[in-house]
């Protein structure tokens, strides 16, 4: 079972987002169960638990991880195939987010775009280096700071800027023969303090920092 996959296509997605199969998915991801195991979890009858099941499997969001005998019956036993998924912007293509249209270092609409982008990218990445048994070369830096007011974090994000330009500077070889093409994001967003009901932005200002390189070895 991978650890998360990114669903890239739109009839996927849409079976992935229907409640009940989400609940199923999440079920399956905890490990192995038949139709008849499932019914009592979700409350629904187990012919309508396999039709739910056949769905899921047909766009390969669960497998077949084995079979059991039960009486008279044979029992086939899924699996998710992943243990979490994430939608890619491709399953919208045609209205998917474009950071292109428009660059804004400030607006949280652009970052937005600029993650979207990522997931869209690194899953395009995933898929084709998994087509091709090949490693993908990627990193990912995460971390928060609280900053005691809001010139600190002007501060920071002056100087993250110009380290980071720096070694782009630095390393940049765009005439190098040979040479593969990385893209680097960076972000830096209020962190997101859950509360009862519903989550809700600290004002104090947490920041989250990645920087993703991705190319295929």
């Amino acid at each position: 079972m991978l650890d998360v996959t990114v669903i890239e296509d739109p009839a996927a997605a849409a079976v992935s987002l229907d409640p009940i199969r989400g609940r199923l998915l999440a079920e399956l991801a905890a490990g192995p169960a038949s139709a008849a195991m499932l019914a009592g979890k979700v409350g629904l009858p187990r012919q309508k638990v396999n039709y739910h099941l056949k769905a899921l499997e047909r766009h390969g969001l669960v497998e077949l991880a084995g079979e059991r005998r039960k009486g008279n019956v044979t029992e086939r036993l899924m699996r998710a195939t992943a243990a979490s998924y994430v939608i890619s912007p491709l399953a919208l293509a045609a209205v998917q987010p474009d950071p292109d249209r428009f660059r804004d270092q400030l607006s949280a609409r652009w970052l937005l775009a600029v993650g979207a982008r990522l997931v869209r990218d690194v899953g395009t990445l995933i898929t084709g280096a998994t087509r091709a048994r090949k490693r993908l070369a990627t990193y990912a830096l995460d971390g928060e700071v609280r900053f005691a007011s809001a010139g600190d974090r002007a501060a920071f994000i002056e100087e993250l800027t110009a380290g980071v330009s720096a070694l782009v500077r630095k390393y940049d070889s765009p005439d190098a023969e040979g040479g593969r093409g990385h893209r680097i994001v960076v972000a830096v967003h209020p962190t997101v303090k859950p509360q009862a009901d519903q989550p809700s932005s600290s004002t104090t200002g947490g920041a989250e920092i990645a920087a993703a390189a991705e190319t295929q070895e």
